[in-house]
């Protein structure tokens, strides 16, 4: 019985889901896509995903300051710009990551619904100025 309970437990703790997707930290059974951060730019700049498919987003910050990656469809990343603007800390939220020069981060996100969704880089004048991945959900 303590073994079912413990089953369910873990089970439970898995599962979990929002309509626009979900992240989740460490190591999954996603999909690697590894993501340069520099100067004002990601690159690759768009990436292809399936409904229900798991990302793990390896972003490597080879620049010269410190990027962020915020995952969220355009609605999001439109509140989270002007959020950051007003001096919010975004990195307290689970679909955010910041990384400083030479250094890398992960975010492993599951899409739930076709459609795009966004990775904007929010650090003053970079989102504005083209820093962002459009992931077409299919």
């Amino acid at each position: 019985m303590r073994r079912l309970a413990v089953l369910l437990l873990v089970v439970l703790a898995a599962c979990g889901s929002s309509d626009g997707g979900s992240t989740a930290a460490g190591p999954t059974d996603a999909r690697t896509v590894d993501v340069e951060m520099r100067d004002i730019a990601f690159s690759p700049t768009s990436v292809d995903a399936r409904v229900g498919e798991k990302l793990r987003f390896v972003f490597k910050n080879t620049g010269g300051v410190t990027h962020d990656a915020f995952i969220g469809d355009q609605a999001a990343q439109d509140e989270h710009e002007k959020d950051m603007r007003g001096g919010h800390d975004h990195m307290k939220m689970a679909n955010a990551v910041s990384v400083k020069p030479g250094k890398s981060a992960s975010l492993t996100y599951t899409f739930a619904k076709a459609g795009q969704v966004v990775i904007g880089c929010h650090e003053p004048g970079h989102y504005t100025g083209g820093m962002k991945v459009l992931v077409n959900v299919a």
